[in-house]
């Protein structure tokens, strides 16, 4: 992929030299694994803020990316007054993909109560934030789930709204668009098989089959195009408000790298659904 960049460390997927991270407030953690952690940022004052819970990247492969490349735009939103959730969970190569993943992120989406329990946090203005692979979760977790499902059924985490930072709104049907991206095949492992062979997988975890409970959704794209109008339609479902911005001249990383001119012309639309107005 040639806009990602990995460290000699495997941590850093992609760059920003323009926001040094904070120091998160708080580490949090959901399970015994190393990977079950959340970074927690808070803004300054008294609250109570909203809350951004983010989920990184890197094609679900171990070894690609962490919470490590997303520090710089969760420090550059506590700086806005939001709260910021920073996520980390497993990938194919370390016990990710189905249905390890899923069990990560559903277990991980306790902590949003857990953070409006303890610290400053609106329960009321939570936004589900994902890039690229990270779109999965933001959209899955909003979503009802059925026997199934990959971790049986569910009910949707109660959340505001979502923005999808260059991902797909529905892997199953960008699994072309979302491999060449990754420049691998990053679908089918992760899913454990092709859409053709493991088609009730894609079915259980599609918006078409059970559409996001949001009430609004801001898809701000990059490199990869907006979902189709059958995919848009299928998350507006329930009744979400369903925004795209399409950014053809950017990068993968432009869009989330505080201080870029493609970052600082989006984040207005992106602070607007992150506060709830």
């Amino acid at each position: 992929m040639s806009d990602h960049v990995l460290s000699a460390g495997g941590a850093a997927w992609g760059t920003d030299a323009n926001l040094s991270p904070s120091k998160p407030d708080a580490v949090l953690r959901f399970g015994e694994r190393p990977r079950d952690y959340a970074e927690l940022r808070l803004p300054k004052g008294e609250g109570p803020f909203p809350l951004a819970v983010i989920w990184h990247g890197g094609c679900w492969k171990q070894g690609v990316a962490d919470t490590a490349y997303m520090a710089a735009l969760a420090t550059r939103w506590q700086e806005q007054g939001i709260a910021t959730l920073n996520v980390d969970y497993r990938e194919v190569g370390d016990g990710g993909g189905w249905p390890g993943s899923f069990k990560d992120w559903q277990a991980a989406s306790a902590l949003i109560d857990r953070v409006a329990q303890d610290y400053p946090v609106d329960r009321g203005r939570v936004t589900l934030v994902g890039h690229s692979a990270g779109a999965l979760p933001a959209l899955w977790l909003a979503s009802e789930s059925g026997a199934a499902g990959p971790t049986g059924a569910r009910t949707p985490v109660k959340a505001r709204a979502a923005i999808v930072l260059d991902g797909p709104g529905d892997i199953g049907a960008e699994a072309s668009a979302f491999d060449a991206l990754c420049q691998f095949s990053a679908v089918d492992p992760f899913m454990g098989g092709t859409p053709a062979k493991a088609a009730a997988r894609y079915a259980a975890i599609s918006p078409r089959s059970s559409a996001p409970q949001l009430e609004e959704v801001l898809f701000v794209q990059a490199r990869l195009p907006a979902p189709s109008q059958e995919t848009l339609a299928a998350i507006g479902a329930a009744g979400a408000k369903v925004v795209t911005v399409a950014n053809p001249d950017a990068s993968h990383f432009d869009i989330i790298t505080p201080g870029h001119p493609v970052y600082e012309r989006n984040e207005a639309a992106m602070l607007e659904v992150l506060k709830g107005r």
